[in-house]
């Protein structure tokens, strides 16, 4: 059976002009500044505009731990609110833009699959709107201000060795990750030594995604600790004078992007902060945009519901005040069978006792969500080669953990393959069976939350750290910070630290390697096992394919 691919199927999208997509929302067009005609950013004077009105109903897309066998959680992210449309609901999507570095490394795009898909596809995963370019901007701005300050006299008396600001590029590059600066005499400072981040790991991509306005945006930029003196007291971005400069390079950024999907219906894509990194969730300022002019707001939180799930509801519901209604656990009958230990060259072949093997990494995740007193369902994904047999093995075990789990053909079929997912969805917001509540309080100590997410996310059996990281643990509460909610970086792929343990292990400990202060983005960055924050390419990286056709149109990149 032949099928169109994504790009395929996007080139033959019947788009409307922006605008259009714009007055469906209630957004004047003199409040929309087009880039070009299929997309647009919302002016920040309309959105302090709609804060009296009431907030549509949050729904979070979340999904079990990725497998190299696809789950589709942004393509049913979009297919979601199509549905939700088709069946008379005024829903939008929020969704994350698209990082450069995975793109030409091995992930591919951003923008969802088959019949349910944002568009501009090609836009969308390459330099969109420059939101990106003007993160990596600001963010390098503060890098050359800060070694600027030292080479012309350090009034501020940074210690260089404990400049702790490092830089950033939207691309994967090992070489990067540890270098040596200022060489090569006196005329180019003083050497030291740091490295390059990816640029959606830096922490001015999650302030941005975190703030409400520029005015917030400001203070939060200035709030970020880039070096330390010799007593040990930390240096700020508003001490070296770089956050006005920031927020300037920022401004245009700071607006969400308006765009739509296959079915014309309004997406915001805005912001793209890594979620095995950083809190993996699209910008404040676009989902409390939407819900202010939607009935239904569908959002994702990024990889699987133990990192994106868990800084969704712990970092940005918690930032944000935002109370999700519902949430939606994608998987896929060939995960299932992948977790159920199939090599990935033996999907196609039926195995439901594999399916039941595989099917506790989704049990674990149905029973994490619940855990923050969100009603849940499950979306099975559907794949040509499923057979009855199997779906019926996942809709029997997600029974037995007191969910449903739904057969959703949104990739096939778009809004019309997915509307009992969408009319069950509006049964669970509509129910007020919401009591959502973070997983820990403000108060509770730094090492202790770490603890808490470990044990009660993960399923581990404790965290393993040296007393250099507890103490500066300690420090930091001392300092003020003990109230900042942990975001873990750590392998999208397993519940424990380690890549290659799939389904839903038990008797794992959690390795801290580091902790990192983002006091601008108001969290604790606690780096685990081998995760890296400036990723690498592949051996074989999907750059070496992309190009352009004799057409002009871009191949290779989905």
């Amino acid at each position: 059976m032949a099928f169109k691919t994504d790009i395929e199927i996007a080139r033959e999208a019947k788009k409307k002009p922006i605008m259009e997509i714009g007055a469906k929302l209630g957004i004047p067009a003199e409040h929309l500044l087009p880039y070009g005609h299929d997309k647009a950013k919302v002016g920040q004077e309309f959105i302090k505009s709609l804060a009296g009105k009431p907030d549509g109903k949050l729904i979070l897309v979340t999904a079990i731990n990725p497998t190299p066998a696809g789950e589709g959680k942004t393509t049913t992210t979009v297919g979601l609110g199509d549905g939700l449309n088709r069946i008379g609901k005024k829903a939008v999507v929020c969704i994350r833009e698209a990082s450069l570095g995975p793109n030409f490394g091995m992930k591919g795009g951003a923008a969802g699959g088959g019949y349910a898909q944002v568009v501009p596809m090609e836009e969308m995963n390459l330099h969109f709107t420059g939101d990106f370019h003007a993160i990596t901007s600001a963010h390098n701005l503060l890098s050359a201000m800060i070694d600027n300050h030292i080479y012309w006299g350090n009034d501020l008396e940074i210690d260089a060795r404990r400049v702790v600001w490092r830089r950033v590029m939207d691309m994967n590059d090992r070489a990067l990750r540890d270098i040596v600066v200022n060489l090569g005499g006196v005329s180019n400072g003083f050497p030291r030594q740091t490295g390059f981040d990816i640029t959606v790991a830096s922490e001015v991509m999650a302030i941005l995604c975190l703030s409400n306005d520029l005015e917030d945006l400001q203070k939060r930029l200035g709030d970020i600790v880039v070096a330390y003196t010799r007593a040990k007291t930390p240096i700020y971005a508003r001490d070296i004078k770089a956050d006005g400069a920031m927020t300037v390079l920022l401004k245009d950024a700071m607006q969400p992007n308006l765009v739509q999907t296959l079915e014309n219906n309004p997406a915001f894509v805005h912001g793209g902060p890594f979620a095995n990194i950083a809190h993996g969730c699209n910008s404040v300022i676009a989902t409390k945009t939407a819900l202010k002019l939607g009935e239904y707001v569908v959002t994702e939180a990024g990889f699987g519901a133990d990192l994106g799930a868990e800084k969704f509801f712990d970092i940005k519901c918690r930032k944000a005040g935002l109370k999700p209604a519902a949430a939606v656990i994608v998987a896929t009958v060939r995960a299932m069978k992948m977790n159920g230990g199939v090599a990935k060259a033996d999907l196609g072949a039926e195995n439901v006792e594999a399916v039941k093997k595989g099917c506790p990494n989704l049990g674990r995740h149905i029973g994490n969500v619940k855990s923050f007193g969100v009603p849940v369902v499950v979306a099975i994904n559907h794949f040509f080669s499923d057979t009855d047999a199997e779906i019926a093995a996942v809709k029997a075990y997600v029974a037995e953990q007191g969910a449903e789990a739904i057969l959703c053909k949104h990739w096939a079929h778009g809004s019309a393959g997915i509307e009992d997912l969408a009319n069950k969805v509006v049964q669970l917001a509509e129910s007020g069976a919401a009591n959502f509540a973070p997983l820990y309080p403000d108060e509770m100590p730094l090492f202790q939350k770490l603890q808490t997410i470990a044990k009660r996310i993960y399923h581990a059996d404790d965290v393993i750290a040296d007393k250099s990281i507890r103490d500066q643990l300690k420090t930091w509460e001392a300092a003020g910070y003990g109230h900042l909610p942990i975001c873990v970086a750590k392998t999208q792929y397993s519940f424990t630290t380690d890549p290659t343990v799939r389904g839903a292990p038990t008797g794992h400990t959690v390795p801290v390697r580091e902790v990192r202060l983002s006091a601008g983005a108001g969290f604790i960055v606690a780096i685990c096992g081998e995760i890296m924050t400036m990723p690498g390419l592949p051996k074989v990286p999907s750059a070496e394919v992309i190009r352009l056709n004799a057409d002009g149109n871009v191949e290779g990149l989905f």
